[in-house]
């Protein structure tokens, strides 16, 4: 008995727990399940479904009713009044409406050389053939010639020593003996200050074939860093500069 109590009791409280069902049967028919009013729900609805599909149009309020009276000279003219009172006196303005278009300058936008039609009425085919045949008369043709002998010395010239070898750097066709032929290098080497003076001074010293200040140790017959593929180079660039030069002449003989 007392069990059937408990049980009893129990479930009288389970219930009073529960939430209430909305009742559809309510005396207001717009009233629908979980909203307070589905007239409103549809037309919140449609408004939201409008404003997706971008079709919502603003409210009546939101334009404005106001409209630009005047015409185009009156706005100007406002707009220029407005300019002259703010502006400090004595001071131009140049950016306003009642101001004229400023005057073209040049409407084509380049020079004159670079106008055919100018050109043409200023120039003849004849004038521009005696332009070409003067210029043509001062182009000169200097002949190579031999390397000079420098002026205040009688060494040995290293540029005619360059022109006469073929030979790279580091070939060593030259026998050296010695002790520390590189120590002495880099301590000998390291006394001038250019590899042409070095140059220099070792061919006047006996060089190539002997080296008695230590610059060549590897035996190539260049001192220290002296390379003269440079020499060789502006002489190979030289003969062939010359040789479209001559080949002119001889057509125009």
């Amino acid at each position: 008995m007392k069990r059937f109590l408990v049980i009893s009791a129990a479930a009288l409280a389970l219930a009073g727990c529960a939430p209430a069902v909305p009742d559809s049967g309510a005396p207001d028919p717009g009233a629908g399940v979980g909203f307070g009013d589905y007239n409103e729900y549809q037309q919140k609805q449609a408004a939201r479904e409008a404003q997706l599909n971008g079709t919502s149009l603003p409210a009546a309020s939101a334009v404005s009713q106001e409209t630009l009276g005047g015409s185009t000279n009156d706005v100007a003219a406002e707009a220029s009044a407005v300019l002259d009172a703010t502006r400090p006196a004595g001071q131009a303005i140049d950016a306003s409406p009642s101001n004229p278009a400023p005057a073209v300058i040049n409407a084509a936008g380049i020079s004159k050389e670079n106008d055919f039609n100018a050109v043409d009425s200023q120039r003849t085919i004849q004038d521009d053939a005696a332009r070409q045949a003067a210029l043509k008369a001062q182009y000169q043709v200097v002949e190579a010639t031999e390397v000079p002998t420098r002026a205040g010395r009688s060494g040995p010239n290293i540029v005619e020593y360059a022109l006469s070898t073929s030979r790279p750097r580091g070939q060593g066709v030259y026998r050296r003996v010695g002790l520390n032929l590189q120590a002495k290098y880099t301590r000998n080497c390291a006394k001038y200050p250019s590899p042409d003076l070095a140059q220099s001074e070792f061919l006047e010293r006996g060089g190539p074939e002997r080296d008695r200040l230590g610059l060549d140790p590897d035996g190539d017959g260049y001192a220290c860093t002296w390379d003269p593929a440079p020499f060789r180079v502006a002489k190979t660039a030289g003969l062939a500069a010359a040789e479209p030069a001559e080949n002119a002449a001889l057509g125009e003989e």
